[in-house]
């Protein structure tokens, strides 16, 4: 028996590792921009000015129609 392919079999097993460990990593990184994205308080305060102006909208227009169902014309 050669000797050989014992070392082509260890080869084959470091550059598997290696590459293992590269997914791994990607993987890592993947997660870690995903949690940034989806972090809240990062969120609400990029979206703060868009998410006041809506609600102050959406307010606005309910007072206006609570207060039409109350006055006479």
């Amino acid at each position: 028996m050669s000797i050989q392919p014992v070392d082509d079999l260890a080869l084959k097993a470091i550059e598997q590792r290696h590459q293992l460990h590269e997914r791994a990593e990607e993987l890592k990184g993947k997660i870690q921009v995903t949690r940034e994205r989806l972090d809240v308080k990062r969120n609400a305060r990029e979206k703060f000015g868009t998410a006041a102006l809506a609600v102050a909208a959406v307010g606005l227009l309910t007072g206006f129609a609570t207060g039409g169902m109350f006055t006479r014309r």
